[in-house]
């Protein structure tokens, strides 16, 4: 799965670019149908997440859906009905410094441009904007 797009929190002027990857192609598929996608910040540690709220249908764990993350990585979270989640430091699940989903996400995209550690700066109830 190919393709680009950006990650955007307006208020704080922050901006990353992110790309598809051929880790969980189905969630990949589903997520790039719906975008551009809008929501509100919720902060875990350092893991941005939010609710996707034009979601069709909850989208199943994919087969090497995974806890342990890398900072960068972008992953869907089956939690809440649905969330996008961006890890790009330690989660309060995190024993060491490499970031921990509180549960199994499929990853679908990572970081490409950018450095994901200035997402740090989104605070709770940012407006996020995907596109």
């Amino acid at each position: 799965m190919s393709g680009r797009f950006k990650i955007r929190i307006p208020e704080r002027d922050l901006e990353v670019m992110a790309e598809f990857t051929d880790e969980s192609p189905n969630t990949a598929k589903k997520i790039k149908e719906i975008l551009p996608i809008h929501g509100k910040v919720s902060r875990w540690g350092e893991e941005i997440y939010f609710k996707i709220p034009n979601l069709p249908e909850n989208l199943p764990l994919e087969a090497n859906a995974r806890a342990d993350v890398k900072i960068g990585e972008i992953g869907f979270w089956d939690g809440m009905s649905g969330c996008f989640c961006v890890f790009f430091g330690k989660t309060p699940a995190s024993s060491g410094e490499d970031p921990v989903a509180a549960s199994d996400v499929n990853i679908f995209a990572c970081v490409v441009e950018g450095d994901p550690k200035k997402l740090s700066g989104a605070r709770d109830g940012d407006d996020i904007i995907i596109e």
